[in-house]
């Protein structure tokens, strides 16, 4: 899961980041490679945020390919595919935790994007939604 960023140089010598898909989204980097891993950084952040109010998390939107992007890890992207799950079949918390019989805070976690949750547990939750988890490889680029 790849959201693409835009880095614009500013007055001060450094690179301001913003994202097309997180309007909210705003910080910046002495230089590209700070620039876009203090990108993903706020991603991560804005997307937490997103989750924790119950609003939406777009799909990336496309990128051109010299464009700068924010890469999100494989469980986090496992995590908000949850989560969108859960929006659109409105699923509430407490309900996952029923479906799983497992105490709330363990369903707070697995919505985390910050912890370190274990694969399974989200693909647990996926298969209670009716879904499974499919994992890709790709050559890195």
């Amino acid at each position: 899961m790849h959201y693409p960023l835009t880095l614009l140089p500013d007055d001060n010598g450094t690179l301001l980041v913003t994202a097309p898909d997180f309007p909210e989204l705003t910080t910046f980097g002495e230089d590209e490679a700070d620039a876009i891993l203090r990108g993903q950084d706020a991603l991560e952040t804005v997307i937490a945020r997103r989750i924790a109010g119950r609003e939406t998390v777009p799909a990336p939107s496309p990128s051109t390919d010299n464009a700068s992007t924010a890469r999100l890890s494989g469980l986090v992207a496992a995590k908000i595919g949850l989560y969108r799950l859960m929006l659109e079949r409105n699923v509430r918390k407490a309900d996952l935790a029923r479906l799983l019989n497992c105490h709330m805070p363990q369903i707070d976690r697995l919505l985390d994007i910050q912890h370190m949750s274990r694969l399974d547990h989200v693909e647990a939750a996926l298969h209670a939604l009716g879904c499974a988890l499919e994992v890709g490889i790709v050559a890195a680029a």
